[in-house]
């Protein structure tokens, strides 16, 4: 199969004994139908990504690599968040792949779209992007928190495909062109964005996690989502600015009520305006200080030029 790329599907795994044998039979079906049909190579492998699991997930990647030749996988020396582990999955199977196909382990991605991945590449797209067609599966909290997520992304002028998680396909050309960008605070759906090239979208229909319990909380969304915004937009720190002077032409305006009401001979009492406003302002002061704070945090990460993960063990360089 001369004209036949080769393929990597990259998955970031963290504590999935549960569901990872579930999901390792579904890839393998996959793969050996597109191997089957000519679409993609021999060499094409399914890239298990070890983010420092405290359970059984390293064995049984090792396992499935032992009995099967479309098994690899690789392990991180630690711990390092669903980001870091996705890159270093990229990172290493850009050397080995045409193209790279990056899901999640837990079967809610449609494996079914990968062929349409395919035939977007085949057509002289350099990214696909998986869209959701639907949020019909998302709690009525989770939907509404997603779509206002999104609108605050677009106001902070943060570019992302609108309902794209982390399911997508890149070109290795892209993916060298992704790992140009070094920084430490990774928000990579925002990230392949500034890749530019040509891009598509396929739309799937998201389903139920096949087993086990999600590995990504609510605590761990909202760091998402706030690394998203601080890690590609200044406005925070512009509205900052404009909250202040906001606060110091009112402040202008009720010195001068003051001094009217003081001239006119009315005495106010004015005891709760008072703690009213010292609370408001102290709470302004203090996030504002927080959010500086945290772009002043980023700052001092990005200059220690610290390795974003380190692997342990790669079962295709033993």
């Amino acid at each position: 199969m001369p004209n036949a790329h080769t393929l990597y599907i990259v998955v970031p795994c963290y504590n999935e004994e549960e569901v990872l044998p579930i999901t390792a039979k579904k890839l393998k079906e996959k793969i050996v139908s597109l191997v089957t049909a000519g679409t993609i190579s021999h060499s094409s492998r399914i890239m298990f990504v070890d983010d420092g699991s405290k359970d059984r997930t390293w064995e049984i990647i090792e396992s499935l690599h032992n009995e099967s030749t479309f098994f690899t996988g690789i392990k991180l020396s630690r711990n390092r968040g669903h980001q870091n582990a996705l890159l270093g999955g990229l990172m290493t199977a850009k050397d080995r792949a045409d193209i790279v196909i990056s899901m999640d382990a837990d079967l809610q991605d449609d494996i079914d779209a990968v062929d349409k991945f395919i035939d977007k590449y085949n057509e002289g797209c350099e990214i696909v992007y998986g869209v959701r067609s639907s949020r019909k599966t998302d709690t009525g909290f989770k939907r509404n928190t997603a779509q206002l997520y999104y609108k605050v992304l677009e106001k902070m002028g943060v570019e992302v495909t609108y309902n794209h998680a982390d399911y997508r396909l890149m070109s290795r050309r892209a993916i060298e062109a992704l790992s140009g960008y070094t920084e430490v605070n990774l928000f990579l759906r925002g990230l392949v964005h500034l890749v530019g090239f040509k891009s598509a979208t396929v739309e799937y229909e998201r389903h139920h996690r096949a087993a086990g319990e999600s590995k990504y909380p609510l605590k761990k969304m909202l760091a998402l989502a706030f690394e998203g915004i601080t890690s590609f937009s200044i406005k925070p720190i512009r509205f900052i600015t404009v909250l202040g002077l906001g606060i110091f032409f009112i402040s202008i305006l009720m010195l001068i009520y003051f001094l009217i009401t003081f001239f006119l001979g009315k005495t106010v009492q004015g005891w709760a305006t008072i703690v009213i406003s010292i609370w408001a302002i102290g709470g302004l002061e203090l996030l504002s200080v927080g959010v500086i704070g945290e772009y002043i945090g980023k700052i001092y990460l990005e200059t220690k030029h610290r390795p974003r993960f380190i692997i342990e063990k790669d079962l295709e360089n033993n």
